[in-house]
């Protein structure tokens, strides 16, 4: 279901997307609205589930972090014990930052950051080949990232 939301929403929402830290005061100037009143609708979003949270966007470079790949994987039979057994073991994996169910031939596409070659190697032979039900396994290392995540288009 979508929300209900007005101009004024959507210029709380973009700003907030590029800073969730702002200040009520300093975000309910750049949106023409009182502090009151912009807590208030702020408040509204995050209570409609609009605003699902607030996070901070930390470098991977700086934390060594420096290896993005993404891998396609096709698990043995479209069972549902086999699907939830790969899908519990994938929540539980750090360098995992998303999963998602694809259509096509592969069945998982998974966004993973790692330190290196070296630990990409261990995840994927060691870890991802022995999870359960995995049948066919496809990697594409990332070169250089031309645009990255800046929050939904509003």
């Amino acid at each position: 279901m979508r929300a209900d939301l007005d101009r004024t929403d959507l210029r709380i929402l973009r700003e907030l997307q590029r800073d969730g830290r702002l200040p009520v005061v300093a975000l309910a100037e750049k949106v023409a609205l009182s502090a009151t009143a912009c807590q208030r609708r702020v408040k509204k979003l995050e209570d409609a589930g609009v605003i699902e949270r607030y996070a901070a966007v930390l470098s991977p470079v700086a934390l060594g972090q420096t290896l993005e790949a993404f891998v396609r994987v096709a698990i043995e039979r479209q069972s549902k014990d086999a699907s939830q057994a790969f899908q519990e073991a994938i929540r539980r994996r750090p360098e995992v930052r998303a999963c998602y169910v694809m259509t096509g031939d592969q069945d998982y596409l998974l966004h993973v950051q790692v330190a290196d070659l070296q630990a990409f190697a261990e995840f994927s032979m060691q870890v991802l080949i022995g999870l359960p039900g995995v049948r066919d396994v496809r990697s594409s290392l990332v070169l250089e990232a031309i645009k990255r995540d800046e929050g939904l288009p509003l």
